[in-house]
């Protein structure tokens, strides 16, 4: 609010202080693709809503939409700065991959930005998704798997939902759809496979997992068919991971 509030806020800072946030960012992607800008579905990024979007607007949007955000402050089980840190890490690893595989990086970004926003939806409406965290916590590795056998569904299908709903890209909606298992998906997506390696990397590094334990954890099968090798993913780290070690507990 005090960059929209300037004489002359600056478009660049205003664009990476919304694409730093999850929530902010699936609110401004859903006003950018309504059908009163006739481009539902064409929007893939922060910085393409704001080439559609008045500052005058993106404000309305930020102060009309505070108190429900705030309430995000209060998930049980889950410290959200690190979460919210987790998201932009994600978010940057699969850009990151999505450019060396020559894919839509802006909609790798948004994917990975948005991916785990089910995850707080299902632990604020569903206590037992809480009662999971006895046998793996929120942030654990196979955490998608156990929600699956559990509950018929994990956080990034919800996502998907979110996705789907803002009016987003089917393609970003079909790779939080399938993140979590890429080869599912019929029509396979290349961007979900991306963002399952996103996922596995951001969690990985705030586990501060090294060494063997990346080796034996690595989804090998989805990297194969990218046409990617470990190396070639750890090299694709944009960030200093080296104090990102925040402890989220076993995996």
């Amino acid at each position: 609010m005090a960059e929209l509030d300037a004489g002359a806020p600056d478009l660049r800072r205003v664009d990476q202080l919304l694409a730093s946030d999850p929530a902010l960012s699936l609110l401004i992607l859903r006003q950018a693709n309504s059908k009163s800008y006739g481009l539902s579905g064409l929007i893939h990024s922060v910085s393409e809503a704001l080439a559609v979007l008045s500052l005058r607007r993106v404000r309305e949007i930020v102060l009309e939409n505070a108190g429900a955000l705030s309430t995000f402050g209060q998930v049980p089980g889950l410290p959200l700065e690190q979460f919210w840190r987790y998201s932009v890490d994600c978010a940057k690893v699969a850009r990151s991959l999505a450019a060396f595989l020559r894919l839509n990086q802006q909609a790798a970004y948004t994917a990975g930005l948005v991916h785990g926003l089910g995850l707080l939806m299902m632990r604020k409406n569903m206590p037992q998704v809480l009662a999971l965290d006895v046998q793996l916590p929120p942030m654990g590795l196979l955490r998608a798997r156990l929600e699956r056998h559990s509950l018929g569904f994990c956080f990034s299908q919800v996502s998907g939902q979110l996705a789907r709903q803002a009016g987003l890209p089917g393609v970003i909606g079909d790779a939080l759809d399938y993140q979590h298992e890429p080869f599912d998906n019929e029509a396979y997506e290349p961007l979900a496979g991306v963002l399952n390696l996103a996922v596995w990397r951001a969690r990985t590094l705030q586990a501060g997992l090294k060494g063997n334990h990346l080796t034996v954890t690595f989804p090998s099968e989805v990297a194969e068919v990218l046409g990617l090798d470990i190396d070639m993913v750890l090299q694709q780290d944009p960030i200093d991971w080296s104090a990102q070690n925040t402890g989220f507990g076993r995996l």
